[in-house]
């Protein structure tokens, strides 16, 4: 056990857990007085022991003795980071061990934690073979044929890509159906995304451009309904308008759904039927049993978010109710990229720029809901490619007046971007690069803001291994401030090596 002591430290302590244990575990290898490898390490998370477990019973005081892999005894945060290592170097390991350990953990166990259970699914669909490939192995193929394929080839989907005629853009950071990429919305799909998460945390420059070079706002025109629908629609707003109760608004929900399934474009039905006109406390019950059903589809999900709940916070002047925030937060823990899509890219792209109540529910989602990783292209996305024919997001066609192609820079974004820095979040050279720009454009306009103080010290701080080609234009961009901070801004860039 004392030999597998400084990868759980990694696990448990690190930053960028992924790549400090694949560079841990090969390395190990070469050592002589320790016998590890991966084999040695898998039977170390599934080795059986006993706990005991206190039972809820006043009439059995007695606790209960249950057997348990090993692993299952670490911290889940611990767990989820240990599943994320074997999706990321399954090639590594043994796969049917790796299959053992995931159906250990997903039929045999009992109360998994939510990230537990998402990596365990993650190796499990990573480790199966999937779209029937066990055929290949009824004499159609050969072993050496089936196993041929070398780690680090390019996948399935983009080999086809590159063996078309036409290149097909693909979103640059969240994986895509190819065969959807020229729909209006964007068909993301669930698979894993760990290897662009592993690339941010690495610190590699991540050259997004050579993914997908064109960008496309995402977002539905207005389609032509039918008189029977527009009526529907209409009846169904003055409900929503009238509603008073949780049992009504289920019912009201039901009929909801039962109408955009009909439609093909249901942002237009949605759009007519104005369902963010509702009260806060009826929010909850409308999401779950509008989504009832449809909780795995990103289109069905996305265009909920973005038509009952994001017109809330687009002309959000106070802070929200607090069930209305709490609501909002749990839907976006379970749809991640529906959040990016349908919430976080409109907001942030408000026309007028965000303003504090916006920015603290824009800050609840990042800490809350998101890996930093995913936080760090977020940004480069929204810093590096708001100029290329704007943004990608979902967003109904009657607030699309609301939403910029391009970030609007007020003191409340900067504070945004100094509270990524302090979530521990590592933005890319290129992210940083255009950071420095917009520092240097609105130098003089916030040059008595505090807050805009408060960022530049927190960016200097936590960026300075990627400043350095900058120090001379910060530095007089910071010149041209006033406050008491000032001083000490330029004293850590004049620290900083060119």
């Amino acid at each position: 056990m004392e030999q597998w002591l400084p990868l759980m430290n990694i696990f448990m302590n690190s930053l960028s857990p992924q790549t400090e244990a694949s560079l841990w575990l090969p390395s190990s290898f070469n050592s002589s007085s320790t016998h590890i490898s991966t084999a040695s390490f898998l039977n170390l998370l599934m080795q059986p022991t006993e706990a005991i477990v206190p039972t809820s019973s006043s009439s059995s005081p007695i606790p209960n003795k249950q057997r348990f892999m090993w692993m299952q005894t670490l911290p889940n945060i611990v767990q989820a980071r240990i599943l994320s290592f074997l999706v990321y170097e399954n090639a590594k390991f043994n796969k049917q061990e790796l299959s053992k350990l995931a159906r250990e953990l997903l039929f045999n166990a009992t109360e998994v934690d939510f990230w537990v259970r998402r990596g365990a699914h993650q190796l499990f669909d990573v480790v199966s073979d999937s779209n029937f490939k066990w055929v290949s192995c009824l004499n159609l193929d050969s072993e050496e044929e089936k196993f041929e394929e070398k780690f680090g080839s390019l996948p399935g989907w983009l080999n086809d890509v590159a063996s078309g005629n036409d290149a097909v853009p693909v979103l640059p950071w969240l994986p895509v159906s190819v065969d959807d990429t020229n729909t209006r919305l964007p068909d993301v799909t669930c698979e894993d995304d760990e290897e662009l998460m592993v690339d941010v945390e690495d610190g590699n420059d991540v050259n997004l451009e050579t993914i997908g070079t064109q960008h496309v706002m995402v977002h539905s025109e207005s389609d032509p309904v039918d008189h029977e629908t527009k009526e529907t629609a209409l009846r169904l707003k003055m409900k929503i308008l009238n509603m008073e109760s949780g049992l009504k608004a289920a019912e009201l929900a039901d009929e909801i759904r039962t109408l955009i399934k009909q439609k093909h474009d249901s942002l237009t039905v949605l759009s007519l039927i104005e369902p963010w006109n509702v009260n806060d406390e009826i929010i909850p019950v409308l999401l779950s049993r509008l989504l009832e059903g449809n909780e795995d589809d990103f289109v069905v999900t996305s265009n909920i978010l973005c038509s009952v709940v994001l017109p809330k916070f687009l002309e959000l002047e106070k802070p929200a109710s607090r069930v209305l925030v709490t609501t909002t937060v749990d839907y976006c823990k379970v749809h991640h990229k529906s959040a990016v899509y349908a919430f976080l890219f409109p907001l942030i792209l408000h026309k007028n720029g965000i303003n504090n109540p916006i920015c603290d529910v824009i800050t609840r989602i990042i800490k809350e809901c998101l890996h930093p990783a995913h936080v760090s292209a977020i940004c480069q996305k929204l810093l590096c490619e708001e100029n290329t024919n704007g943004n990608e997001y979902i967003c109904l066609p009657c607030h699309q007046h609301l939403v910029s192609e391009s970030l609007v820079w007020t003191e409340s974004l900067f504070n945004l971007f100094q509270i990524i820095l302090n979530h521990d979040v590592r933005l890319t050279q290129d992210s940083v690069n255009r950071l420095v720009f917009h520092v240097q454009e609105s130098a003089i306009r916030f040059a008595k803001s505090l807050r805009f103080a408060n960022f530049l010290l927190c960016f200097v701080s936590k960026c300075a291994p990627l400043l350095g080609p900058h120090k001379v234009a910060l530095s007089e961009a910071v010149g041209n401030t006033s406050s008491f901070l000032t001083k000490s801004i330029l004293s850590k860039l004049a620290s900083i090596d060119s």
